[in-house]
């Protein structure tokens, strides 16, 4: 059995099929590697398209916050 090679992120989009903002990608953060829900493994984009979402920010500055925190403890 190959080790999981993913790690969590948290995004201001809430996973339209659970609602949770954790979601896996890749360590290599490949551009092209899928961002799935950390919950359901439901589909919510590309790992660039993760990273426009963090960079544009959700507008909410606890939401923001939260995002800093949790992604810091991850990298």
């Amino acid at each position: 059995m190959m080790p999981d090679t993913s790690e969590e992120i948290r995004l201001p989009k809430a996973c339209p099929s659970c609602g949770s903002h954790l979601y896996r990608v890749n360590q290599v953060r490949n551009p092209t590697d899928e961002v799935h829900c950390a919950s359901c493994k439901h589909y919510l984009c590309d790992y660039h398209e993760a990273v426009d979402m963090l960079e544009k920010g959700s507008g909410d500055e606890a939401e923001e916050l939260i995002e800093k925190v949790v992604n810091r403890r991850h990298h």
